[in-house]
């Protein structure tokens, strides 16, 4: 029986950081359909909105079968709440990221959400929601962690170096073309964007600790989410631009990617954030943005024809090294914690 338990908690401990691999993963094949189709005229408004409300229609039935009832609880003062949720988790972080995106390529605009963990991280500081614990070999590993991150993400940035051919471009030369001519005029502008998003995001993260507090229920919390999400994005869309055709679909990549981002990278994002959030804190899920690097760095140059240069590779390398520096000085923070409530129990 002990055993047993034993095996069930390392189980418990681990299924955060596996969500966040998946998240990741999800996250990777948003970015790489959405840079073709945006690349390619779709209008950024129209992407935002349908994807966030196919996320909500997706999630719909989760929140009905697993929280029954929950919806019962919701206030006027937990809708806020959610709505600004939806507001800096979503239609600006996302509609900063997209046109970032637009302007670069997808492996360039990926680590920048590198800048996603020290955000969080600082801002959880200054509203003590973290503590920074300088002289304990914890806190030390994490602020190591965290600059390692960084340095990674500035030496991806700054330094290019020898670009490596591995292999062949699958999409073609069109669009690698047309992807390379965007990038060299709107450089930029796009890093501009891309930052704006990461400290959006960086917010949302510590807001979402707050939703967790007021309306306690993840998936319908998460649906409310991308409904609120998509109609302030579709709202935003209709001043920007009116004409009918922005917002026609067909049967073809558009909507593929449409349902690819709403049912993974919104739908099922944003339960297993929750989950992770709710499990291990706020700085906890932006640190595995790190993988999404190397998973971009690689099917972008494979598909897209993105170089893969040596500074890429040294960053990735440091960023992943920096990654999981953090991610022990967490997990001993953690322990420490668990062992805090064990002794004031007994």
């Amino acid at each position: 029986m002990e055993e047993e338990q034993k095996e069930e908690g390392g189980l418990e401990r681990w299924k955060p950081a596996v969500c966040m691999v998946f998240v990741q993963a999800f996250m990777t094949g948003m970015i790489l359909l959405s840079k073709i189709v945006i690349t390619e005229g779709m209008f950024i408004f129209a992407l935002l909105t349908y994807r966030s409300l196919f996320g909500a229609l997706f999630i719909l039935p989760f929140a009905f079968f697993l929280e029954r009832g929950a919806w019962k609880m919701l206030s006027l003062r937990s809708v806020g709440w959610i709505s600004l949720n939806a507001f800096l988790g979503y239609a600006i972080p996302m509609g900063l990221y997209y046109y970032g995106l637009q302007y670069t390529t997808s492996s360039y605009s990926v680590i920048f959400t590198n800048v996603i963990p020290i955000a969080t991280y600082i801002l959880a500081l200054i509203f003590r929601m973290e503590t920074l614990r300088l002289c304990t070999p914890p806190g030390s590993a994490k602020i190591i962690g965290a600059l390692i991150c960084f340095g990674g993400t500035m030496l991806v940035s700054l330094y290019k170096g020898r670009p490596l051919h591995l292999w062949p471009t699958v999409i073609g030369r069109h669009h690698q073309v047309l992807q390379q001519n965007i990038s060299r005029t709107h450089q930029v502008y796009g890093t501009i964007l891309l930052v704006g998003s990461c400290f959006s995001f960086a917010c949302w993260y510590l807001l979402q600790s707050k939703v967790l507090k007021v309306y306690p229920y993840k998936y319908w919390s998460s649906m409310m989410t991308c409904l609120l999400g998509g109609i302030q994005t579709g709202l935003t869309g209709v001043i920007v631009k009116r004409d009918r055709k922005a917002w026609k679909l067909g049967w073809d990549l558009q909507l593929l990617t449409i349902l690819y981002s709403g049912a993974f990278a919104t739908a099922v994002k944003y339960s297993l954030n929750s989950y992770a959030v709710q499990k291990r804190g706020p700085s906890y899920p932006p640190m595995f943005n790190a993988l999404s690097v190397l998973f971009t760095t690689f099917f972008g140059s494979l598909l897209l024809g993105d170089d893969i240069t040596i500074g890429s590779i040294l960053g990735v390398i440091l960023i992943i090294g920096g990654l999981y520096l953090f991610l022990f000085g967490k997990g001993k923070d953690l322990h420490r914690g668990d062992d805090t409530e064990e002794k004031s129990a007994v």
